[in-house]
């Protein structure tokens, strides 16, 4: 029987003791893996590897011996409480052996935990696990995490009461990174806020965010966006010397322009356009960007696009011409622009 995503972190919360086994599966095998480690310390605590309550095998050992995981789910251990059986990236190979448990288990036994990657509709392994009423499958997939799940990260993390607008910022950062790096992030935030008891900031969220490549470009564009137009030249100095290409400018102011251009653009107007952007932006940016909207009018966004769409072809396509000089005065004619309707 599956899963919904709404029912499975309650399961892995509370797992019925009337359920013989869980198949996680996915191409993510770190997302597999936190579900699976949830599930466990759920089922058997903190000390159930101690106390020998826990068994783990691969995938592997019920080719060569099907009725190891009938043996491990049934048997005995020296302490009492519920016990659990790890199967790690099971296939069809391992289906012989994993029908002969559900076909034998009994309320008691311990329960399986089975993992496995990627498994497509004509499985083996996934047609008996869907196939059998007492069984569950849980199939992970590349979407980002949700809201709801985020706050039980957050939870487990020891961060309580976020406010509203932090929990916004981070399903928007959850949107761009991936699982284990949204995990790692949140685990620095947690470390950040320990023994520290004001709110988590969205200013506090950038800080510890991971910084993308473009990250460098990103004050020459606020400049332009916001007519500093003497603040151009340094930066793109600076720039220069880390050795990034007046090109990759053009091509960043661009994308800035885009974003601008479906901000002023939007009927419901900037501050409700924004939700939707994608990739989405959170913390200082997006109200820095929500403030340059307002300076912009749709005609001269629309001018300014224009205005570097051919400077970009003239850039690729030059071989003598300064193109730091070209780079640069095109900015300063789009930095004029600003705050003009």
């Amino acid at each position: 029987m599956k899963l919904s995503p709404r029912d499975a972190e309650g399961f892995l919360a509370r797992p019925d003791p009337r359920v013989p086994a869980l198949l996680i599966y996915g191409a993510d095998a770190m997302r597999v893996s936190e579900k699976r480690a949830k599930l466990v310390a759920t089922i058997v605590g903190p000390k159930g590897d101690a106390e020998m309550r826990l068994t783990r095998m691969p995938g592997s050992d019920l080719r060569k011996d099907p009725s190891a995981a009938v043996d491990a789910a049934k048997a005995q251990g020296f302490f009492p409480g519920a016990r659990a059986v790890v199967i790690d990236e099971a296939n069809d190979h391992a289906v012989t052996g994993l029908k002969a448990v559900l076909d034998e288990w009994a309320e008691g036994d311990a329960m399986l935990v089975i993992t496995a990657g990627q498994l497509t509709p004509g499985s083996k392994l996934r047609k008996l696990f869907e196939g059998d009423k007492r069984a569950r499958v849980l199939a992970i997939y590349d979407d980002p995490p949700g809201r709801a799940e985020i706050e039980g990260m957050l939870r487990a993390e020891g961060l309580e009461s976020v406010p509203q607008d932090a929990l916004r910022d981070l399903v928007a950062l959850g949107q761009l990174l991936e699982p284990g790096d949204f995990r790692q992030t949140l685990t620095r935030i947690a470390l950040y806020k320990l023994s520290d008891n004001e709110p988590l900031t969205t200013a506090e969220i950038a800080m510890l965010a991971p910084q993308s490549n473009e990250a460098e470009i990103d004050d020459i564009l606020d400049a332009l966006a916001e007519g500093r137009m003497a603040d151009l030249a340094p930066i793109l100095s600076r720039l220069a010397a880390q050795g990034v290409q007046p090109v990759a400018v053009c091509i960043g102011a661009a994308r800035h322009f885009r974003m601008l251009h479906a901000l002023v653009s939007a009927p419901g107007g900037p501050s409700q356009a924004i939700q939707s952007l994608r990739p989405p932006v959170f913390g200082p940016r997006r109200d820095k960007l929500l403030r340059q909207a307002q300076n912009w009018s749709l005609s001269r966004v629309e001018d300014a696009l224009r205005d570097l769409t051919a400077t970009d072809l003239m850039l690729r396509s030059s071989t003598h011409a300064p193109t730091r000089a070209l780079a640069e005065r095109a900015l300063i004619r789009l930095a004029r622009m600003a705050g003009r309707r």
